[in-house]
Order: C-alpha cells, then structure tokens, then sequence
C-alpha cells in the first residue's frame, strides 16, 4: 500500500468522511507547498501533548491550566456550582459542547465514547459501561436524582437509549434514581451537535 492509499485510509476513519472525499484531502495536501503539510503535522502532535481526558466524564479538554491538570478534572467537573443532582449520558465531545453553548442544561456529564451498534456482540468494548455503573454509584453520594440519556435521534440512537437502560435499571432502581431521554423537541435523524439552541432546549424541558 503505497503513501497516497494509507493516506486515505486514515482520512476514512474521520466521522462521516467516505472513500471520495478522503482521496480528496490527499490530493489537497498534495498541491499544497511542503511547508503547510509540516505545519499541519506539528499541530497535531502538539494537539496530543497539550490535551487531556477528564477522569470524572471522559471529556477532553487543554491542559493548560495547572490546577486543572493536577486534579485530572476538566473545567465542567472541577466547578463547585454545577446541578450535582442531574447526569447527562451523551455519545462524544461535540454533543456536549452543543449542549454547553446552548446554555440551557448546568449539571453533570459522561461522554460514552461511542453509540451501540445494533447488530454487536462485543458491546462493552465500544462504551465505558463499566466506568458509567461506577460514575453512578459515587455521584448518587453526591444528590444525583436524575440521568438524562440523550443521543441521536436515529436508529443507531434508540438503540442506545434501550442498551444503557437496561444497563443501568438494577442499579438506578437500588438507589431511586429517575433515568429521562431527551423530548421529541428533535426531529427524528438528528444529530444531536447540529441542534439549534431552541430545540435543545425544547428537547431537555419535553424529556421523559
């Protein structure tokens, strides 16, 4: 496999990038002058060094703030003001951002990585199932009321919504915890971090 089709193939693995339009960026790279490409690949490490996972809700954020850093807590779960008493479960980085701009939900989060596909047999390695039952337990010590499941209106998303419930039931049931999904203030098929500030908001009041 020569440098153009490995070049392609990891552009195949960015979100909603098929075979055409990743053949494309390598082309693009191609006719650019050799100074952009290595400009382009030091930014990306440096992406690496200077970002962070949060260990509360997987979040990634810049470390650049020490405090931050040391405590291994992104800015959301290092807030003392934040509603301790609601968790949303949502699938990646951007919903949560969507969300936070939106400016119409302030408690907690958990980023479970991935939507469960609905035909997978190995599901827990495509979702922080485990690490969700745990986060569960330490914030229901906290005043957690509520879990707020909210995904993609999509097959793929309800899907999601069915697994997670049955994950968590047994356990939320334990400790009365209430589990809601977002309202139909989404049309069905949409992404969640492509929503609008008003049908965010109108999906997170009609939740149920």
């Amino acid at each position: 496999m020569n440098t153009i089709e490995q070049l392609t193939e990891i552009f195949k693995e960015f979100p909603g990038i098929g075979e055409r339009q990743a053949r494309r960026f390598v082309y693009f790279l191609m006719y650019k002058n050799p100074g952009y490409a290595k400009n382009l690949s030091e930014l990306v490490l440096e992406l690496k060094k200077e970002v962070s996972q949060c260990k509360e809700c997987f979040k990634f954020f810049l470390s650049a703030r020490q405090d931050l850093a040391e405590k291994g807590l992104c800015e959301i779960c290092s807030n003392p003001n934040i509603d301790h008493s609601l968790l949303m479960i949502i699938e990646k980085d951007s919903d949560l951002e969507s969300i936070q701009k939106s400016n119409v939900y302030h408690g907690k989060y958990f980023i479970l990585g991935s939507l469960v596909p609905i035909v997978e047999k190995n599901t827990v390695s495509r979702v922080r199932i485990k690490e969700l039952l745990e986060k569960i337990q330490k914030d229901a010590k906290n005043g957690l009321t509520e879990i707020i499941l909210a995904f993609s209106l999509s097959p793929q998303g309800d899907h999601t919504d069915s697994y997670i419930r049955t994950q968590i039931k047994e356990l939320t049931d334990n400790l009365n915890i209430k589990i809601s999904s977002l309202g139909r203030g989404l049309s069905t098929g949409t992404e969640l971090e492509y929503s609008d500030n008003e049908t965010l908001k109108n999906a997170l009041k009609n939740r149920q």
